[in-house]
């Protein structure tokens, strides 16, 4: 394990592009280390490597199998004494801006203009001696059911995350996706009480991708939804999978997802419209997708499985920008729905204010 973060920070010193991840519920972390600074991006899908995609896929970027280092290592335990607190602390500014914003897509939904309208946020964090690798070691800590990450090159900057939701596994024509949507925080309560607005928001996201799927799929499979706990938020799930059209493409099949209308809205257009003129600042990677394209050096088989990039931040200049959003639907209160943003703030910030205690890596 030291050997293997050993070997990345050498990687790291020289400033050339790498990856570092660890799959839902897996021991294993891979790590792709490019061995050129070019940059390289996806042109067709049918390339293999590591791809880092913006959410409005003008930024394909890929970090090639063929020109990579592949290292990996099992996790070991790792100790960490840390302190659950709330984050009282917050910009009125901010807050206020946000929950114009909220107030603004609920006018739209309500004069019809669409049915759902994912609204983001960013926050910048300043911090001192940023350490990716600690920092990491804490992501897979903490969120051992996400797809932890850490990507970097010179020409990007360095991005890190922990997200919950996939946006497909495909080997061949067998393809798996998830719906994910609603966001409840969690308690010492078992019981898991959604309320109308977050069921109506989660059946959204379904219905649409299962709409979307049946256009390129000649078979498509839908569990009920269930709750599923990433960190310390809930979230509903429901789990699609199917068998695509012999002449479908991937290409076809990640245009017919993405973006979702867990982090787009409904109807996509028109919401991706909305965003990008009301939010005020870029989304850049959040809300893309990342994660193994054409890869075969995780299975023996060739295969796909993709992330959508959710609680995730940027480190960039001795800062943290974090990012953040909430699904808006009619029954949307502003109010709520920036707590909603707070809490989901919380995946990344317990990351960054952790204190070590004791380690065997």
């Amino acid at each position: 394990m030291n050997d293997f973060f050993s070997t990345i920070r050498k990687h790291q010193a020289q400033n050339l592009p790498f990856v570092i991840y660890s799959k839902p519920n897996s021991s294993s972390i891979f790590a792709l280390l490019q061995q050129n600074d070019t940059l390289y991006t996806v042109s067709d899908y049918s390339e293999k490597g590591f791809v880092f995609a913006s959410f409005d896929e003008k930024q394909l970027i890929l970090i090639p199998e063929e020109e990579s280092k592949i290292i990996s290592a099992e996790q070991t335990k790792v100790d960490f004494d840390f302190n659950e607190t709330e984050d009282l602390t917050f910009d009125l500014e901010a807050k206020t801006q946000y929950e114009d914003l909220v107030s603004k897509g609920i006018e739209a939904i309500k004069n019809d203009e669409f049915k759902k309208v994912v609204l983001s946020r960013s926050e910048k964090i300043d911090f001192a001696d940023f350490d990716f690798v600690i920092t990491f070691k804490r992501l897979i800590h903490l969120y051992p059911t996400t797809f932890s990450y850490c990507f970097f090159h010179p020409q990007i900057g360095l991005w890190m995350g922990a997200t919950p939701e996939q946006l497909l596994k495909a080997s061949g024509n067998v393809f798996e996706t998830t719906a994910l949507a609603g966001t409840q925080k969690a308690t010492l309560e078992t019981e898991i009480s959604w309320q109308q607005k977050e069921k109506d928001e989660q059946q959204y996201v379904t219905d649409f991708i299962v709409k979307r799927l049946r256009e390129v799929a000649s078979s498509v499979v839908v569990t009920e939804p269930y709750s599923i706990k990433a960190g310390s938020i809930w979230h509903i799930k429901t789990d699609i999978s199917g068998v695509l059209n012999d002449n479908s493409t991937l290409e076809e099949v990640i245009d017919t997802l993405h973006p979702t209308p867990a982090v787009c809205g409904l109807p996509k257009k028109k919401a991706k419209a909305f965003i990008i003129e009301n939010e005020n600042y870029d989304r850049t990677f959040y809300t893309g997708f990342l994660g193994e394209l054409n890869s075969s050096f995780a299975n023996k088989t060739v295969s796909s499985d993709l992330f959508v990039n959710l609680r995730s931040m940027q480190i960039h200049d001795g800062k943290a920008i974090l990012y953040m959003g909430c699904g808006i639907t009619k029954e949307s209160i502003p109010e709520k729905e920036w707590e909603e943003s707070v809490n989901k703030s919380m995946t990344m910030k317990r990351v960054l204010n952790i204190k070590k205690n004791n380690s065997s890596c």
